[in-house]
């Protein structure tokens, strides 16, 4: 295990024992926390993203052998977009293990769908590049676990389920703004809001517009929740 106490914690709640602790330790280090681009964790994010999405993909297709593809591509864009990252991240307390540079940390970086989500995908990447497939396939699958079955009920686009809760009250439809776009042209950053005309409002990062629109939804359904 990791001599860092907080890795080694995490590693347990993760269910994996590393051989190479410094492939965890890469893919919970934020790019703002680190000084070497070699020693972040947007590479293995990278990699974790096509390795979570064939193991899922693999798991529906085994799971419901009557559905077709139209049926089938909801089901996975719910079970492998950030949100649902993030969601098995917070499960396993994956931001406690977060290494992040000052700013982040400052601005609650650790509670970040976005921040969990792709660190989640970088320690999938990381089981497999320390133990194989077989290793980071368990791992998805017993992390995931009951989401896989239950795929078809979040299947909704958070964009779709917004307008709709608009829509059943009686109010336009809500308004999404690009707020702006930073970082280098081959990795931007696009800061989208959106807001209804009860007057809340909430905001999403993303690599492209869709999808900061889509997490800027998700954040405002979750607002509107905690506010009832």
């Amino acid at each position: 295990m990791s001599a860092d106490p907080t890795f080694a914690s995490f590693a347990r709640r993760l269910g994996h024992s590393f051989k190479d602790e410094g492939l965890l330790q890469q893919s919970l280090t934020h790019a703002s926390a680190s000084t070497n681009k070699d020693h972040d964790n947007q590479r293995l994010e990278f990699l974790g993203d096509r390795i979570l999405g064939l193991v899922i993909a693999q798991a529906l297709f085994e799971a419901d052998e009557t559905a077709r593809e139209g049926q089938l591509a909801p089901r996975f864009n719910a079970l492998v977009r950030k949100e649902a990252c993030a969601e098995v991240a917070e499960q396993i307390n994956l931001g406690e293990a977060l290494k992040l540079g000052r700013s982040e940390m400052r601005s609650g970086g650790r509670r970040k769908i976005a921040l969990l989500g792709d660190a989640m995908e970088a320690v999938i990447a990381a089981v497999y590049l320390d133990a194989g497939f077989s290793a980071a396939q368990a791992v998805i699958l017993r992390l995931w676990g009951e989401r896989v079955y239950t795929a078809e009920s979040r299947a909704i686009d958070p964009k779709s389920s917004l307008q709709e809760w608009a829509q059943a009250r009686a109010l336009p439809t809500p308004d999404y703004t690009d707020i702006s776009r930073t970082g280098p042209d081959h990795q931007p950053v696009f800061t989208v809001e959106v807001a209804i005309q009860n007057g809340h409002a909430a905001r999403g990062q993303a690599a492209s517009k869709k999808a900061a629109q889509v997490q800027a939804a998700s954040a405002l359904l979750a607002q509107l929740k905690d506010s009832k």
